[in-house]
């Protein structure tokens, strides 16, 4: 028999092709939502590998719907949704994907930085409503970023660093923090200050976060750092939610503590309190940092040679390394 692969959403076709020249390759059809828990359940008690993105939530219960499982190949730099202990217990395979995501992350930072501080959205909802200010109306005054100031929490990584970069063409100052500072030949390459955390909330004009999601960082920005920012900036996360205090930004932005924000990622994902989707001040995406053709193409192709190796019992090219710490 044919081995089956069961993937999660629809992915790019090229890659399902692939995977359907070795085995029997199911596709759950609904692009708009990820698959329920009970759907998974079932979808991978007939399958011998599940090809997953990040977003799925692949739980204890999941991984041991199916004893014969060989093996599931996740598109996530880092399965932070992916029982890896529960997979490690059974002694199933997992793969990922290499880090690829970071340039079109740091589009997607500097789309929601102009999106937000020059108020696009507002002054596209007016628009559709039929209301037209005029050309030198005050109505939908904004942020000039060209000049300002740019604090990136956690900005010494990959993402942080291009973010830094393409600000740069916007005469932008560019703070950063980090755990541990860069070496100063770097700071220079990449035209860096280092700041402390609260140096960096009282002087920037707008703070974007791009730290990993770890124990430490966990709501390590809430309301005592919102407070620390000027009632006139704007605040940016493209990381990970829940290194944010949920509640605790949304009373920032209902108090005016700070002007707005631009989120491209929620504490519990896929849910988005109900404060936030009412804020006009907000703009709100649904995580689409990697959401680029071709490299959402190229990430379908890694996981399906993974899934294939999985399928026929090889070693695949992008094994997760149990022994390693899940960040």
């Amino acid at each position: 028999m044919r081995p089956r692969i069961f993937v999660t959403q629809p992915i790019a076709e090229s890659a399902v092709e692939m995977m359907r020249a070795v085995a029997d390759v199911e596709v759950h059809p609904d692009a708009t939502s990820p698959i329920a828990k009970a759907s998974l359940i079932e979808a991978v008690k007939r399958s011998d590998v599940l090809f997953c993105l990040m977003h799925d939530k692949v739980d204890a219960d999941v991984i041991a719907a199916n004893p014969a499982l060989k093996g599931i190949a996740a598109m996530a730099i880092h399965p932070q949704d992916i029982d890896v202990r529960a997979m490690e217990r059974r002694n199933i395979p997992l793969t990922v994907i290499p880090p690829m995501v970071s340039e079109a992350t740091a589009d997607m930072a500097m789309a929601l930085i102009l999106a937000c501080a020059r108020r696009v959205l507002e002054g596209d909802r007016l628009l559709r409503a039929g209301i037209y200010p005029g050309g030198q109306s005050n109505y939908l005054a904004g942020l000039g970023v060209t000049g300002k100031t740019i604090g990136l929490i956690g900005g010494g990584g990959r993402i942080g660093k291009l973010v830094a970069r393409r600000c740069q063409g916007f005469d932008m100052r560019v703070l950063y923090s980090t755990p541990r500072r860069k070496p100063e030949a770097e700071e220079r390459e990449w035209e860096l200050v280092y700041a402390s955390v609260d140096e960096l909330l009282k002087e920037s004009d707008i703070v974007s976060v791009h730290s990993p999601l770890r124990d430490d960082t966990l709501h390590s920005i809430g309301a005592r750092e919102f407070a620390l920012m000027k009632p006139t900036a704007y605040f940016v996360n493209t990381s990970r939610g829940p290194i944010v205090d949920e509640p605790a930004m949304i009373a920032a932005l209902q108090n005016g503590t700070i002007a707005g924000a631009g989120l491209d990622v929620f504490e519990h994902e896929p849910q988005v309190p109900a404060e936030l989707l009412a804020m006009s001040n907000v703009v709100l995406t649904p995580h689409l940092g990697s959401a680029v053709v071709d490299l959402r193409t190229e990430m379908a192709r890694i996981v399906a040679l993974n899934a294939i190796a999985l399928a026929r019992g090889e070693t695949p090219p992008n094994p997760f390394d149990f022994a390693g710490p899940v960040t």
